[in-house]
């Protein structure tokens, strides 16, 4: 069916309800506790600098990153909205150091979805009035059903995630995701604290003239990465190709998805298994870029196929417009 444009994100659920394989009832609550989330964490967003929100707390998280105020807020507040939820049985979020497990309200454990989520990208940003974003994944529980979750349930390759998406919080505020069908876009209306869908199919273009990377690394690059961006930056055919980094993988992603264009993050000779979370990150990009007509693939393997080991697993990641990845990849098979 058609996405109609102005649909509410409620309306859509309902009306595409054959492409979620699973009951349609169980992803309206999904994605609702997600929404309900956005749109608190979006409130504090745009307050940033009037309340006492922005700045650090003096700790670091399981990566060893330091932690922001909205980092803290954004997980406490998407980690809450989702167990209100009787759908969830486990929350695995960036800023925690293992997996929470979540009991039904018969206290069964018949709860049938775990999700994992980064409450705030790019969190670093927001002290400069940056864009920063929430990055989610879903998938199914492989346990059995009326047993407590385990670590099996979160480490599942990115092909099982059953949906993915992300919270763009901008010059306006964008939930976009995925069940397999496609990517649609929904705006929040901010008068009336709806989300409407403004971005019906998206889709990355096949070609695209943007390349975003922290140039600032080169240095430390793989000699097939640092090769490609030459390639970028060549006077031939329709290059040099525009940089833009934002320092945001929701915002750079959603530039690129919607301009054309390659996302970036290698590993180094500082960084060896890469930066980027695979559970948190990298999946629910690679599910996103894969429906929007895109690729994504961390070196040699495609990222969805990747079998995480570990819950915060990093690995290098590079997605975006399918002729510019393939191009990438030839470079980086030169030196494999």
């Amino acid at each position: 069916m058609s996405p109609k444009r102005n649909q509410t994100l409620g309306e859509f659920i309902i009306e595409n309800q054959d492409s979620f394989q699973y009951s349609s009832g169980e992803l309206s609550k999904l994605i609702n506790a997600i929404r309900l989330a956005a749109k608190v964490v979006n409130h504090e967003v745009s307050k940033a600098g009037l309340i006492d929100i922005l700045g650090g707390v003096g700790e670091t998280n399981i990566q060893g990153e330091d932690q922001q105020k909205l980092d803290l807020f954004a997980n406490d507040k998407f980690i809450q909205t989702l167990k209100n939820r009787e759908i969830v049985c486990g929350i695995a979020s960036e800023e925690e150091d293992s997996f929470i497990s979540i009991n039904s309200n018969d206290e069964n454990h018949q709860n049938k979805y775990v999700v994992l989520i980064d409450p705030l990208d790019g969190s670093s940003n927001i002290d400069v009035n940056v864009s920063v974003g929430t990055i989610f994944s879903i998938y199914r529980r492989v346990t059995p059903i009326g047993t407590p979750v385990t670590m099996e349930d979160f480490l599942q390759p990115g092909h099982k995630q059953v949906a993915a998406g992300y919270v763009v919080y901008g010059t306006s505020t964008m939930l976009v995701y995925t069940t397999g069908d496609g990517v649609n876009g929904f705006t929040l209306n901010p008068a009336l604290g709806t989300f409407y869908l403004s971005h019906p199919n998206m889709t990355f273009p096949e070609n695209g003239r943007i390349y975003s990377v922290n140039e600032g690394n080169y240095v430390h690059f793989h000699q097939g990465v640092k090769d490609y961006i030459k390639y970028c930056q060549m006077e031939e055919d329709d290059r040099p190709y525009t940089s833009r980094y934002i320092g945001s993988l929701v915002s750079d992603f959603h530039r690129n998805m919607i301009k054309g264009g390659i996302y970036m993050y290698p590993k180094s000779s500082v960084t060896a298994s890469g930066k980027l979370r695979l559970l948190y990150e990298c999946n629910p990009m690679a599910f996103l870029a894969e429906q929007a007509n895109g690729l994504a693939i961390g070196g040699k393997n495609r990222i969805l196929d990747i079998e995480p080991t570990e819950l915060h697993q990093r690995v290098p990641f590079f997605c975006g417009s399918r002729n510019m990845v393939e191009k990438l990849q030839e470079f980086l098979d030169k030196y494999h």
